[in-house]
This record gives structure tokens, sequence and C-alpha cells, in this order.
């Protein structure tokens, strides 16, 4: 039987609390799953949802579950600060100073913010660092203000210790360590620090801090595994919704402008591009074991490429189209020469509708195609999960003629390259079958652009 989100939650932390054999009443429960379900799952969000949650807690340990639960609860520039109701427990932790968060002093008593300040490793005073900890830190602060009067101090660190190894994409520091291996040390002063309250013998050390940083491992892995599956359009459906959650205007749908769909796809093609493979998946103390890290790294680099592939498709099909509202007039909602997504009214007419069959299939990656045409794995509200008009493009000019459009799109796009040049410089049949389309949907422009057809 399907249950709600809400109630999947509150099964959730009460199967967990059980499995540690700690008693926390139905009604804290409730409290605890209601204020996560209300954090997670506002419409500023797209990807870091309770789905998220669920996608990466199923099968795994009680802390580790807690752990996910929490770890993604703050997205502090995404929701434009902390949720409504979770605001009341992080009081007094940080102070705002020129647009950025400062974690203030910690008070002597306020042992939550200082256990997750040592396994950070942030000291008050300092700036919380937007890409680097600073939600996973403030989540962590969270999770344990709510979680303390119910779990051990071991317990707190392990959960601490998860949330702090879902900070992604960190390179080697300037002290030749891992983060893991970081973390480890952080771990290990912390447990030493308050041996004694955690009830551990020296001999105990060493296995609980490999246990701890091990989990750890083993959840942040699975919070970026949309990178290392098998199916390269799964992981392309994970970035689309990434891309969908970081761009605020794409909310507005029928109401984004070319220019702004083009430059959330621009950034995370950027973002893609720029991300180093071998950072996705972390390691500790041998696990996973080298040739399982290895295999994760190939399978992330292959998905990363299938992904860029993808954007940069997506980005010549709307290059073309922005070209011709910016060389007939100025940029415009997309829905006005691509049609609406969905309508009231009945099925709306779309630029596709009136595209002809290419004139020939140049070469192509045919999964590439066969997404562009079918769409993506994962619905989306803002954006059609298939790119007919991209489809169109890319049988069109193939793969090879797709790169070079896109070279001489990402010209006009920094001002380098006139719209009507870059239109000059492409396929005149296609430009010309694109022209006619949008001449169909973009009534008010419908004289100018065929008039811009004859002088191309």
């Amino acid at each position: 039987m399907a249950v709600s989100t809400i109630n999947r939650m509150i099964l959730w932390f009460d199967e967990a609390f059980r499995a540690l054999s700690v008693d926390v009443s139905m009604v804290e429960v409730e409290q605890m799953a209601m204020l996560v379900h209300h954090s997670m799952d506002a419409k500023t969000r797209a990807f870091h949802t309770t789905r998220h949650v669920f996608g990466i807690g199923e099968g795994m340990k009680p802390l580790q579950v807690l752990a996910a639960i929490f770890h993604d609860v703050v997205y502090y520039q995404l929701d434009e600060g902390f949720p409504t109701r979770l605001a009341p427990v992080l009081e007094g932790v940080t102070r705002t100073e020129d647009g950025v968060l400062i974690l203030q002093d910690i008070a002597p008593q306020d042992q939550a913010t200082a256990l997750c300040a040592d396994i950070f490793g942030f000291c008050p005073g300092q700036v919380l660092p937007l890409h680097c900890g600073m939600n996973e830190f403030l989540s962590a602060v969270a999770a344990v203000r709510l979680l303390q009067p119910h779990l051990t101090g071991a317990h707190l660190i392990a959960v601490v210790a998860c949330i702090e190894a879902t900070v992604p994409f960190r390179a080697i520091d300037g002290q030749g360590r891992t983060a893991a291996q970081a973390l480890a040390q952080r771990v290990q002063a912390r447990a030493a620090k308050y041996q004694c309250e955690l009830f551990l013998s020296a001999r105990e050390m060493a296995p609980f801090v490999k246990t701890v940083v091990t989990d750890a491992v083993t959840l942040a892995n699975r919070d970026v595994a949309g990178f290392t599956e098998a199916d390269p359009g799964r992981c392309l459906s994970n970035t689309w919704l990434l891309i969908e959650e970081s761009n605020a205007p794409l909310a507005a749908v029928g109401v984004y402008s070319l220019q702004e769909y083009r430059g959330a796809l621009l950034r995370m093609d950027v973002f893609l591009r720029n991300l180093d493979p071998a950072l996705i998946c972390q390691s500790y103390d041998g696990f996973p074991d080298a040739d399982t890290l290895a295999r994760m790294g190939a399978i992330a680099s292959r998905n990363i490429a299938f992904s860029c592939d993808f954007l940069g498709a997506k980005l010549t099909s709307i290059a073309i189209v922005e070209a011709l509202a910016l060389s007939t007039g100025t940029d415009c909602p997309i829905a006005m020469f691509l049609g609406d997504i969905a309508s009231a009214y009945g099925r709306p007419d779309r630029v596709e509708d009136f595209l002809p069959e290419p004139p020939s299939e140049q070469p192509t990656n045919r999964q590439l195609l066969e997404v562009l045409q079918k769409g993506r794995t994962l619905e989306s509200v803002n954006d059609l999960t298939a790119s007919k008009l991209t489809a169109f493009v890319y049988r069109s000019i193939g793969d090879e003629g797709t790169r070079q459009a896109l070279q001489q799109a990402k010209r006009m796009f920094d001002g380098s390259l006139s719209p009507h040049a870059f239109l000059k410089s492409l396929n005149r049949d296609l430009v010309g079958a694109i022209i006619k389309a949008c001449a169909r949907i973009a009534l008010s422009r419908s004289e100018a652009l065929l008039s811009l057809e004859n002088s191309l």
C-alpha cells in the first residue's frame, strides 16, 4: 500500500528510533517529520526534496537514515533563508553581515552547535562557506538540536559526520588529506575530547572512528549516486531538476524568457564541463576498494559527458530561437516562440508541430537522439521532458555540426558575434524551417520572421 510522503517520513523516523532502541513518542516523531516535510517540499525545490531523501536512505543503517532525512533540510540560498518552521530551531547560530552568514559565538550550554562546529571544522566568527558546507552545517545543527534529547553522544557524532560527508566535490586539502581523511581526524579529536562521556575505551576508539567515517562515506556516495547511474538518461534527469531548482525564473512557467532559459542551461553546462569526475565519489581506508572507485569514476565521467552533449544540443537549438527573437525585436517569453507547455484550453500549438522531417540525417549519438525525441526519465513541471525542436536540429546537422554550431552560439552569447551573423553561419534550410515554424507560433513576429528569412 502506498502511503503519503508525510506518513512515510513519520514511519522512517519511528523505524530508525526503534532500531536504535530509543523511545520517542509519536507526538515528537510527527513534529520532526512535519518540520522536515515542510522544509524540503517547498515550491522552491525540484531536486532536494523528500523524494531525494527516500532515494538515498532506503536500506541504510538507522543513524544513516536520520542523517539522510536531515542532510538537506537547510538550503539557505534556494529557500531565501531558513524555512519558516525551522527558523526557531536555528535561533542564535548565525548572524548576517553584508549578505553572508557568520557563525556566532557558541554558548557553553549549546552543545549541539559546538559538536557540529568540531566535526565540520568551523570556528565562531567565520563566514560560513556558501558552497563548501554552509547548508550541511546548518542542517546538522538542526538535526542535533532536535535529536539530542533522544540519542547518545556517539550517535550524534555519527549523524553529524554523515551529514558533513555530503558536502560535495572537495579536492585534496593543503595538508594532502581527502575530505574523508580530514573528517576522520576531526571525529577522532571530538571523540577523544569527550571519551568518558561516550563510554569508549582506548581500544574502541579506532574502530569507532572507522565505522563512523565509513558509514558517512557510504551515505555521501549515495547522495551523488545520480552521477554513477548505469543509465546516463537518469543522470541527465537529475541534472535537469538541479537546473530548475537553482534558477528561480524557470518556476514562472510560460513567463521565463529565452535568455533566462539559455542562461540556466549555460551555467549548468559550464559547471559540468569544469567538474572533475574524480571528486564525485569518496573513499576512506580502502572503502570502497580501488577497483570499485575507479569504476564509479568512469561511469560518472561518461554520464557527465552525456549530459554536456545534451546541454550543448539544447543550447544550440535555443540559440537559434534567441537569435530569431533578437533579430526581429527583443528577448521575450520562450512560450511566445515555442508555444505553451500546457493550456487550460486544450493541447497548445507548439513549434515542433510545424517542423518538417529533417532533409537528411547526419551521424548522431543514437542514445542522445532517443532522449531528445522521447524525453528525460523524470518529469518536469517547468519544461517539456522531450526536446523535439532540439532533436530536429540535432538530426539535421548531426553530432559534429551541433558542436560547431554551439561554438558559434557561444560567440553570440558573449557578444562577439551578432545574432544575424550567427544565423547566417548555420545551414540555411535548417534556419528557414525553424523560422517558418516559429512564424506559426509567434504571431506578432510572423511578418518580421519571414522578412528575416529572405535576408539570410
